[in-house]
């Protein structure tokens, strides 16, 4: 979309580019992170986000799907807001950073929709991807990163 507003996504926990604190991933509390988006357009009518990984070895893990989030409300640590779907470790709501080696990066995309998504919970990143077109009338990124304090050793 052409006019397509970009949105201020930030965290009170984290920076863009910055390391995520250890209770939003697999090796603590496994919560999702807060999350604050500033500059959504007036003609908004709920927010989606999708949390993924590019850098995982068998290609993009989903951690966290959810939309038909309310613009107004504040997407709090350990939220259960709009509808969530299927993330890659085949669950329903939020998975946190659990890179097998090495450090990852994990993109929170936040898309401003101008409707709400007629989509059934647990559906899948492309069912959300394909419910959003043409209704994204902002979008915005936070990138955190994140390393496994103790490497998991196989047995």
């Amino acid at each position: 979309m052409a006019n397509e507003r970009q949105l201020q996504v930030i965290s009170t926990v984290f920076s863009h580019k910055g390391h995520i604190p250890p209770q939003y991933t697999c090796e603590g509390d496994n919560i999702n992170p807060p999350i604050y988006v500033q500059n959504i357009p007036e003609g908004a009518k709920t927010l989606a986000i999708i949390m993924e990984d590019p850098d995982a070895p068998r290609g993009v893990f989903d951690h966290w799907l959810v939309w038909n989030i309310s613009p107004n409300e504040a997407i709090a640590e350990r939220s259960n807001l709009g509808i969530t779907g299927t993330n890659s470790f085949g669950q329903i709501g939020y998975g946190g950073p659990c890179p097998p080696t090495g450090e990852h990066r994990y993109f929170f995309r936040v898309y401003a929709l101008d409707c709400e998504l007629d989509l059934l919970p647990g559906a899948k990143k492309e069912q959300l991807l394909d419910a959003m077109q043409g209704h994204i009338v902002g979008s915005g990124e936070l990138m955190g990163l994140y390393q496994k304090h103790k490497e998991t050793v196989p047995k």
